[in-house]
């Protein structure tokens, strides 16, 4: 009777486990598999970004990804700053804090992944980090899978990730990094849309009359 009982309580544990408590690399590669598959993706976007040294800062705009070194991040707040991958260059624009100029500077030079963050964490991600699945959370109503990505070796910007991702379409919705820095940031996606028509204008950078160009 003992043993029987013992089964039982052992067995039940089991059942009220979360499901997928145990899968984070489940949850994974069927993101990855999505993400891979993607010709593009627009989305709104949330930026939450916490520095020792400057505070808290928050910023919001729209999000333009096709590729891994094609980008546009456009903010309506602070207006008119602007992160943009041309395939070339990084342009980095931003008016609210440093006016007069923009930063151009080569895309960094990895020959795999470029500088696109969620390309690097979801092309082979149980090969090259280890997961844990954290739990089940809601975005904008919609359940989400929350799974932490820790490099298996040094990686030259996080020593950690924590993605939620859509339990019905596998898509990212919110990142959070630990990057080595030093800067906590925290990036939310909604109104993805995805495979939608991109052209070269959403990946260029018209330097507006009077800017300077200042080469890193």
């Amino acid at each position: 009777m003992r043993r029987l009982l013992l089964a039982a309580v052992t067995l039940t544990s089991l059942l009220v486990q979360p499901a997928g408590a145990q899968d984070a690399d489940a949850v994974a590669l069927r993101a990855s598999r999505v993400f891979r598959g993607l010709s593009s993706l627009r989305a709104s976007f949330q930026q939450t970004i916490e520095d020792r040294m400057v505070g808290s800062q928050e910023s919001r705009g729209e999000l333009v990804q096709s590729g891994n070194a094609n980008l546009a991040m456009r903010f309506d707040d602070p207006k008119g700053d602007a992160i943009i991958l041309d395939g070339t260059y990084v342009w980095v624009y931003t008016p609210s804090t440093a006016p007069g100029q923009v930063i151009r500077m080569p895309i960094p030079n990895d020959p795999v992944y470029g500088p696109n963050v969620l390309a690097r964490i979801l092309d082979k991600p149980t090969e090259r980090y280890a997961t844990r699945w954290i739990g089940r959370d809601a975005l904008e109503d919609r359940g989400v899978d929350v799974v932490e990505f820790i490099p298996n070796v040094a990686d030259p910007l996080f020593s950690r990730a924590v993605i939620w991702f859509d339990q019905q379409s596998g898509l990212p919705r919110r990142l959070v990094l630990d990057e080595l820095t030093g800067i906590h940031r925290t990036l939310t996606l909604s109104r993805i849309r995805i495979n939608t028509g991109v052209s070269r204008k959403d990946f260029s950078f018209e330097v507006p009359a009077g800017v300077r160009i200042i080469e890193r």
